[in-house]
């Protein structure tokens, strides 16, 4: 395992995809999934990678944080017209700034965790991010900033201060 270096952690997945899959079955489910992952490979910079696919998820690593929550919105805002058969493609992101440990490829360790905490607290269309990612990506023209107030999620200690981020209205 070697020593992590700064960049963004990013989980994006299918909203509802066991009641999807459960409803409509695996074909529509892997339509979806194939949907998800095509958006997601269209809007990725330079700055940027797919870590992993994780069955209706993506782990993706940016070197950027404003890169990462541009994205992060770019990919709601894409996916607002994407559909799997005749369903919506509806994915929540969690975005976090950390240090995580490489292991080949992969990411591992507390700020690949966290990230998906916040993830699972984001609703269809919802990208939540950590505050240290805000102040990491500096100034941010065109995004409106929600701060949440601070969260406690599962598995970690302090609550987690929280920001709901999306494109600034005209």
């Amino acid at each position: 395992m070697s020593a992590g270096v700064s960049g963004a952690v990013v989980f994006s997945d299918i909203v509802g995809f066991t009641e999807l899959t459960d409803l409509h079955g695996d074909d529509v489910a892997l339509e979806l999934v194939d949907a998800h992952a095509r958006t997601v490979a269209g809007l990725l910079p330079e700055c940027a990678r797919v870590v992993k696919e994780l069955g209706d998820g993506l782990l993706l690593w940016f070197g950027d944080a404003a890169d990462a929550i541009r994205t992060g919105i770019a990919l709601q805002e894409r996916c607002a017209s994407v559909h799997g058969g005749d369903l919506p493609l509806w994915v929540r992101v969690g975005i976090h700034w950390g240090c995580p440990r490489r292991r080949g490829d992969d990411l591992i360790g507390h700020d690949v965790n966290l990230t998906s905490r916040i993830t699972a607290l984001a609703g269809p269309g919802e990208v939540l991010c950590s505050e240290a990612v805000v102040a990491a990506a500096g100034q941010l023209d065109g995004v409106e900033l929600r701060p949440l107030g601070s969260v406690f999620v599962k598995g970690v200690a302090e609550p987690v201060p929280l920001v709901r981020v999306q494109r600034r209205s005209s």
